[in-house]
């Protein structure tokens, strides 16, 4: 697995609630911040309040072994009601893409949150170029820490509608 390749990964969660309100959930971008190993502090920059393709926030993290920085994200595609994505920008272009999917089910909603890494450099690329024969594990060991965000991001979000399911 190489940065390079700019890997993904996904986690989805039925919720016992109709698709517009995961859809509310899901844009607020405090949301991670209930249950968030990293994300401390994330506030809406320039007049912006909602999702809307060009709005921008801010976001500060905290991770033992990064230490503390902050970024600034961009929403870059809005499906109302069904989709929503932002990308997160540093000095040398966009080092991540976010998402968040809602789509209806028999048993309320289908919600996803999904990263893809890259393709500019981000804090781990420092880690890679230190250690570049360990590229596959420090890929791996990142991905494993957003699922394990993303995973509490939706069981927290499940508690907040109801009962929910582990598989759509």
């Amino acid at each position: 697995m190489r940065y390079r390749d700019q890997p993904t990964v996904e986690v989805t969660q039925v919720v016992s609630c109709d698709p517009g309100t995961a859809w509310q959930y899901v844009t607020d971008i405090e949301l991670p911040l209930h249950m968030s190993a990293e994300l401390k502090h994330v506030e809406w920059l320039n007049g912006a309040d909602h999702v809307e393709v060009g709005a921008r926030f801010r976001g500060r993290s905290q991770h033992d072994a990064l230490g503390d920085w902050q970024t600034t994200c961009e929403v870059a595609e809005v499906e109302p009601g069904r989709r929503w994505t932002w990308n997160v920008h540093g000095a040398e272009g966009v080092t991540a893409t976010w998402g968040f999917e809602v789509e209806p089910s028999s048993r309320g909603a289908i919600v996803r949150q999904w990263a893809r890494m890259g393709p500019g450099p981000s804090g781990l690329t420092f880690a890679i170029l230190a250690t570049p024969d360990k590229e596959a594990r420090i890929v791996a060991r990142r991905l494993e820490e957003w699922q394990q965000n993303m995973s509490a991001n939706l069981a927290w979000l499940a508690e907040q509608v109801g009962s929910a399911t582990d598989s759509p």
